[in-house]
């Protein structure tokens, strides 16, 4: 509950501890009157370090406070050793592993680092390509190859066009662009000119004016770009050159990237 002592999180993996973290956190967040403290241990891959964190974890619930730990690891030993501390654990690997070796009539690999390394060489090149990609047509800075872009953001300064295209070429390999709205275009009322060619591949940002005042001040304080007034001005314009173009757009305001991307996604038919 608020004001209470921060509950002990652990997330434990025998690689990067991305998934651990990803999935446990998305547990968590079905439990929003509660604090937690949280500590990520990647890369355990010995039975020694995973004794060490036993004890730690033991010491813990010891004190009254029961940790909560959400493990990927892979490795049966170090998955054994785990399974003896007195948190609360949440094998995330283990606890599905058997139950897919029966439906699939193989064993398990066994090995760690799949999720997140280098195991599919093939898919990790593409996803550094799309990100590189993504680094170069940034914010318009280069129109190169623009049309191997599979989708195009377009938005005023400061709605998250750059993080929601990283996102999107570093976690599914998308080939992104994003390209900025500015006075120019809103007096024109119609697109930039290097995105006519492509505008089934665009897909718009906006925001709303307080939100998107408050982020430009951190920027710009006290600028007419940071003004309530500049910030509606540029979102109503951006709005209906979306609705006038036929682009599809969402508010990024109170929405996470994940969800971002997620939306893009799935109206812009990239999924695999």
């Amino acid at each position: 509950m608020p004001g209470e002592e921060p509950h002990p999180v652990y997330f434990l993996s025998d690689s990067t501890g991305i998934t651990a973290e990803t999935l446990g956190n998305t547990l968590l967040t079905q439990f929003p009157a509660s604090n937690f403290a949280r500590t990520t241990v990647p890369f355990i891959d010995t039975v020694e370090q995973a004794q060490e964190l036993v004890n730690v974890i033991d010491g813990q619930a010891a004190e009254g406070l029961t940790p909560i730990v959400f493990s990927t690891v892979v490795g049966a030993d170090i998955r054994q050793t785990l399974a003896t501390c007195k948190g609360a654990m949440v094998d995330l690997i283990g606890t599905h592993v058997g139950q897919l070796e029966l439906a699939l009539g193989e064993q398990a690999s066994g090995e760690p680092g799949r999720a997140h390394g280098l195991g599919n060489a093939v898919r990790y090149q593409s996803r550094m390509t799309a990100v590189e990609y993504a680094m170069e047509h940034d914010d318009g800075q280069s129109l190169r190859a623009l049309e191997k872009a599979q989708v195009i953001l377009v938005a005023p300064s400061r709605c998250g066009k750059t993080p929601t295209t990283m996102y999107l070429a570093l976690q599914h390999g998308i080939f992104a662009a994003n390209f900025p709205l500015v006075d120019e275009d809103f007096d024109r009322e119609g697109l930039p000119a290097p995105l006519r060619p492509f505008v089934e591949k665009c897909f718009g940002l906006t925001s709303n004016p307080q939100r998107l005042s408050q982020i430009r001040t951190e920027r710009r304080r006290d600028s007419a770009y940071a003004s309530l007034r500049q910030c509606g001005f540029e979102l109503r314009s951006a709005e209906r050159l979306y609705v006038a173009h036929g682009i599809p757009y969402l508010n990024s305001a109170s929405v996470s990237i994940e969800e971002m991307a997620a939306t893009i996604l799935q109206q812009m038919h990239l999924r695999d």
